[in-house]
Formats: structure tokens, sequence, C-alpha cells
């Protein structure tokens, strides 16, 4: 299990990436964005977590105009495999897509 206290300056992102067995992001403070492929952009507020599925592609960050923080766990594979595998840079139109509350 790997856990990482991650801080983002304003609107600050990640490259597309994903995880072998899943990620679990709880934000500490400020506003995340969690990215899918889909399109959506779900908006996580201090104290809530979100669970990324096992090899879901996502990308998270903070809002334009604040800092945030959150909590980064995940699991290695067991095998020495890779854990995550990195895409490309999400562009401003992916992170400008509409958002949701809901996950």
């Amino acid at each position: 299990m790997r856990a990482n206290l991650v801080r983002f300056s304003p609107g600050a992102r990640t490259n597309w990436h994903s995880h072998a067995v899943g990620q679990t992001l709880h934000v500490v403070s400020g506003i995340a964005l969690i990215g899918t492929r889909d399109g959506t952009v779900f908006e996580a507020h201090p104290g809530e977590t979100v669970a990324c599925p096992p090899n879901e592609e996502h990308w998270h960050d903070a809002v334009p105009d604040r800092f945030m923080e959150h909590i980064a766990l995940w699991e290695g594979t067991g095998d020495g495999s890779p854990e995550t595998a990195w895409a490309e840079p999400v562009t401003d139109q992916q992170y400008n897509g509409p958002r949701t509350r809901n996950r």
C-alpha cells in the first residue's frame, strides 16, 4: 500500500493515468477535480473520498483558484509489474469540462 499527501497549486494537474489495482483519493483541503475518459469531471471537497477503479484512466488536480491537498492511496501489484501507467497531458478543454458532485 502506498499513501502520499500530494499538494497541488491552483490549476495544477496530473497527466492521464491508471493504476493496476485502483486508487483512492481523500481530499484534505481545497477542491479537487477528478476526470474520466467519458468526459466526466468530479468535484470533491475536504473530507470527501473518491475511488478510481482498477485500470480506469483518470486525472486529478486543483481548481483554478485554490490550492488543494489530497491523500492518494494505491496498492502495488504484488508481482513487480508497474502500479501506474502514465499517458498524455490533460487538455484545457478536458480540465474545463462540466463538473458534477456525484461519483
